[in-house]
């Protein structure tokens, strides 16, 4: 990893990764701590020894919310906070499901879509359906 202030800074690397159709998230080489959303230096110990690693994808969503929208403006969509296996926690949202079937405990994997701006983004599906 790049020294601080050295290099892209670590949300771009994250965006180059997603373009590049990879999904990785840090881990502290100082405490082992997994870090999620990209930083700098470990929010646990201070260390600026940040590496990156893919997850095992899966999680659990912890909370979830659906905003209205009229179809025209392009129609209601979800919002989650999902818990990955290695203890981040991330927003997004979970494609393939019903949004009154979107429940806190259900299990879901990663995969990488698109965002609201047709950009590389990390969205969930109900575990066991395909990507």
């Amino acid at each position: 990893m790049a020294g601080i202030g050295q290099g892209p800074g670590p949300d771009a690397v994250f965006a180059a990764k997603l373009a590049e159709g990879v999904f990785e998230i840090q881990k502290c080489g100082g405490c082992g701590t997994h870090v999620f959303h990209p930083r700098v230096i470990c929010p646990a110990c201070g260390s600026a020894d940040l590496g990156w690693f893919a997850p095992t994808g899966r999680g659990t969503v912890y909370a979830r919310t659906v905003v209205r929208r009229k179809p025209e403006r392009g129609g209601d969509y979800n919002v989650v906070l999902v818990d990955l296996e290695e203890g981040v926690r991330m927003m997004s949202r979970i494609d393939g499901i019903a949004h009154d079937q979107i429940v806190a405990g259900l299990k879901v994997t990663a995969s990488i879509g698109e965002g609201a701006e047709g950009d590389p983004a990390v969205v969930f599906r109900p575990e066991g359906e395909a990507n």
